[in-house]
């Protein structure tokens, strides 16, 4: 997703060495800068000195001792609502947070199990928005198997995360942006096979590429709203293998 002219600079804020350690190789893997801190007062400071150099700040919002969404209003105080923030899902614990957030501005979340091959495409969008379309609503990382068909092509892939209106799909053979493909694949732990029409929105050799649901059964969409909700506020992946 990066080459040696688009660099950017992430503030990863996490009370946890294993958490920034983790998105740090992941952020650094993909040629970019990775900064952790620690706590409040830390991100507070680095926004204060280095915000002409920050491109994203991923957030815990559990980071001491701050109110987490008292923090995100002190960050956007420090830099007018120009970063992207991602707030990491397993500290959300509520859907008033959600909510809260969102007038914040902030409609980005992130697993903070999430592994590198997860990281980097739930990165890129954020980091790169002119060529991203991204989804707004809550995701989950996954590690379901998918199929997508495209004219008379079918191909088998490992889905990344899963939205209310769309899915990440892990590929070093992407589609073309706005192609559009057949999907299937299963909801894992209720038995249910879902099918979708879908059209890529955005499409990226190293990180895979992003497709947004343009038709799908409504007794499928429900059964994927049910999947997200009840997979968003506890942070773990969801459908993968253990």
């Amino acid at each position: 997703m990066a080459n040696a002219v688009a660099a950017k600079t992430v503030v990863v804020a996490d009370a946890a060495a294993h958490i920034r350690d983790r998105f740090r190789a992941a952020i650094e893997a993909a040629g970019h800068r990775a900064v952790g801190v620690r706590s409040a007062a830390e991100l507070l400071a680095r926004v204060r000195a280095d915000l002409p150099r920050i491109d994203l700040i991923v957030l815990d919002l559990r980071l001491p001792p701050a109110d987490g969404v008292d923090l995100v209003r002190r960050v956007r105080r420090l830099e007018g609502g120009r970063l992207p923030i991602l707030v990491f899902s397993g500290t959300i614990v509520s859907a008033d947070q959600v909510r809260e957030l969102a007038s914040l501005g902030v409609t980005g979340y992130v697993n903070g199990h999430s592994d590198s091959a997860h990281i980097r495409p739930a990165l890129a969008p954020h980091l790169f928005p002119d060529n991203f379309n991204r989804r707004h609503s809550p995701r989950v990382v996954v590690a379901i198997p998918v199929a997508y068909r495209t004219g008379e092509t079918i191909a088998a892939a490992t889905m990344l995360n899963l939205g209310k209106g769309g899915v990440a799909i892990g590929t070093m053979s992407p589609l073309a942006s706005s192609a559009r493909a057949r999907i299937r694949f299963l909801l894992q732990g209720t038995g249910r096979e879902v099918e979708a029409d879908a059209r890529v929105v955005w499409s990226d050799g190293h990180a895979g590429m992003g497709l947004q649901f343009e038709r799908v059964d409504p007794a499928d969409q429900a059964a994927i709203d049910r999947y997200v909700d009840s997979h968003f506020f506890d942070g773990s992946p969801a459908g993968a293998p253990y």
